[in-house]
């Protein structure tokens, strides 16, 4: 593990409880695409955020923090980013990530700002393989959740093998997505989940109600599904 100092690079609203963060680390730095890095605030009080950009990025390091009224943890380390221009972290962590050698199809699903940790695995992946099939599940409860949504469909202008699935609780007039959850969109898309790499970015029970759809009724192998959430499930 690396400990940095990290100065504040730049800060972006992309929603009003979804900041983007860029951070300019003071020395050099590594990881795998879909591990996370610790926000350090105190010695005993160390907090994890998915790094949203690539291994292949050595000058920065994005973070998408969701902080709102409800979400304190989050908030104060946006306090912190604000006031103080400048954050240690502790990295890398995380046993979620891509793995180097796979071609199996793709399959990544994300709730929220989960996106920023499938982000960084499907731009690895397609910059590794970009042949590769790949399908993107990203749900949220309203469209504005889905705050990158336009970077994503650009994608797939540029990558034919490269299917994106954008799931919304409550629709709007208007939404041209799907709506529901991330969850019964990929039951409903495939009889089979045995020929399949899956990473998924969510609330622990969400991970966990995925890992026994999956396995139990779509045969979906226990050794190719990735998520942090799986360690404590």
């Amino acid at each position: 593990m690396t400990t940095l100092s990290c100065k504040v690079n730049s800060v972006e609203a992309i929603t009003d409880t979804v900041y983007r963060v860029r951070l300019l680390p003071e020395g050099d730095f590594s990881f795998q695409a879909g591990q996370y890095l610790m926000v350090v605030m105190d010695e005993r009080d160390k907090r994890p955020f998915s790094m949203a950009s690539t291994p292949s990025e050595h000058e920065f390091i994005e973070l998408h923090i969701g902080a709102s009224e409800l979400n304190l943890y989050a908030m104060a380390v946006m306090d912190r980013i604000l006031k103080e221009q400048e954050i240690v972290v502790d990295m890398p962590h995380g046993d979620a990530w891509l793995r180097e050698d796979e071609d199996r199809p793709l399959i990544l699903i994300a709730g929220g700002t989960g996106f920023s940790y499938v982000r960084s695995i499907l731009l690895t992946a397609l910059a590794r393989n970009p042949q590769r099939e790949i399908a993107i599940y990203w749900g949220g409860r309203e469209e504005k959740h889905l705050y990158d949504l336009a970077e994503l469909e650009g994608l797939t202008l540029q990558h034919q093998n490269l299917r994106v699935e954008a799931v919304v609780e409550q629709p709007e007039e208007g939404w041209r997505g799907r709506s529901g959850t991330v969850l019964t969109a990929v039951m409903q898309d495939y009889s089979s989940l045995s020929g399949h790499d899956i990473y998924i970015a969510g609330r622990f029970e969400m991970a966990k109600i995925a890992r026994d759809l999956f396995c139990n009724e779509r045969g979906a192998l226990v050794d190719h599904m990735f998520g942090d959430a799986f360690s404590f499930i």
